[in-house]
């Protein structure tokens, strides 16, 4: 390190306490190797923060709270970094506490510790069920707002939701999968649908499944949905997950991927020698491109998840007092990308060409 960082600011960066530190600051016992490398990379984040930003104007200590499979929390972490940039002179630090899964007390301990170690905000994931809703409010309490990211809490006092219109986002996926799936007399009659959840009480991924089913069964009232919420989003979970299903239902010949691990989704169909017609697939990340432009995934559906965190960073602000009202609205819309009009700015990290 260049620069010394106090102790508090050390142990409010790695999220654990000054006496740890301290111990491992003057090496001495009583210490994990897990916790000597959480103090070393919270130090050295913080000389990153001070090398990219300074330490000029109001400083915001945040907390990404997410359950979340590591591909799109690693995206979130990412673009977070970016939002943070945009709101100089405004200093924002981040603190992750990411899982893959995440047991409940596990959840609520980590949220009710943020709020015992004081945070100026948090963005939080989570399932919507009542515990969550609960810890939401003790954190409010403390004057910590709480900004829920693709997916909602629909009963707790957060500060705001921002994140895609679910709704339109399934209504979307209905309208492509009935679109492309043509008419059933040319194909053999109706044609079985699996829309494939990370979880049941995800409430941004119900109302995306909610909305699918009530349009699709408007346009195909023949045609069964299955919908498949035991995956996870994890690839070993959800291709046993699919595999089962074919296995029982042999005229499945259409995917909406709500939650995520779609390589596991193609490998059970490829296993069970059976052809997925249309997939429709969320989030541009690096799996979903390659997918994409091989024309495994008939589109994804998108929305600028820059614009979400620039935004949760100015709404934590305002809460504060330090940034005026904001006025965008917080709810994006859904793009539908295809091989041939994926954003520019995703083009040189996937190496792909407009075909």
């Amino acid at each position: 390190m260049t620069r010394a960082f106090s102790m508090k600011e050390i142990a409010w960066q790695a999220g654990i306490g000054l006496a740890t530190v301290d111990r491992v600051l003057h090496d001495r016992p009583g210490v994990s190797p897990a916790m000597r490398r959480r103090v070393q990379q919270a130090c050295l984040e913080l000389e990153r923060q001070h090398r990219q930003v300074g330490l000029k104007g109001q400083r915001f200590l945040i907390d990404l709270v997410m359950e979340a499979p590591s591909r799109f929390s690693r995206m979130v972490r990412d673009t977070l970094a970016v939002a943070m940039q945009r709101v100089q002179p405004a200093v924002f630090r981040a603190r992750d506490h990411l899982a893959e899964t995440m047991a409940l007390p596990e959840l609520i301990e980590a949220l009710d510790t943020i709020g015992r170690r004081g945070s100026q905000g948090v963005l939080l994931k989570a399932p919507d069920v009542p515990a969550v809703t609960e810890a939401v409010a003790r954190l409010q309490a403390r004057g910590i707002p709480v900004v829920t990211l693709v997916t909602d809490l629909r009963q707790a006092p957060r500060r705001a939701y921002v994140g895609l219109d679910n709704h339109c986002a399934g209504q979307t996926a209905a309208y492509l999968t009935d679109q492309w799936l043509g008419p059933p007399a040319q194909h053999g009659g109706p044609v079985d649908v699996l829309v494939s959840s990370s979880g049941p009480h995800f409430q941004g991924e119900g109302e995306r499944i909610d909305a699918f089913v009530r349009a699709l069964g408007r346009t195909r009232p023949a045609s069964r949905v299955h919908v498949m919420d035991t995956g996870h989003g994890l690839h070993a979970p959800t291709r046993a997950a699919v595999g089962q299903l074919l296995a029982r239902c042999p005229g499945v010949a259409a995917v909406y991927s709500v939650g995520g691990a779609n390589e596991a989704i193609l490998a059970a169909f490829d296993a069970a020698s059976q052809p997925c017609r249309v997939f429709i697939g969320h989030d541009l990340d690096d799996d979903n491109l390659a997918l994409l432009r091989s024309g495994r995934l008939s589109a994804v559906l998108h929305h600028d998840l820059h614009h979400d965190l620039y935004l949760a960073c100015l709404l934590v602000m305002q809460a504060h007092g330090v940034a005026h009202t904001v006025q965008m609205p917080t709810r994006s819309n859904v793009e539908v990308i295809t091989p041939f009009n994926v954003p520019a700015r995703w083009l040189p990290e996937a190496g792909l060409n407009r075909p």
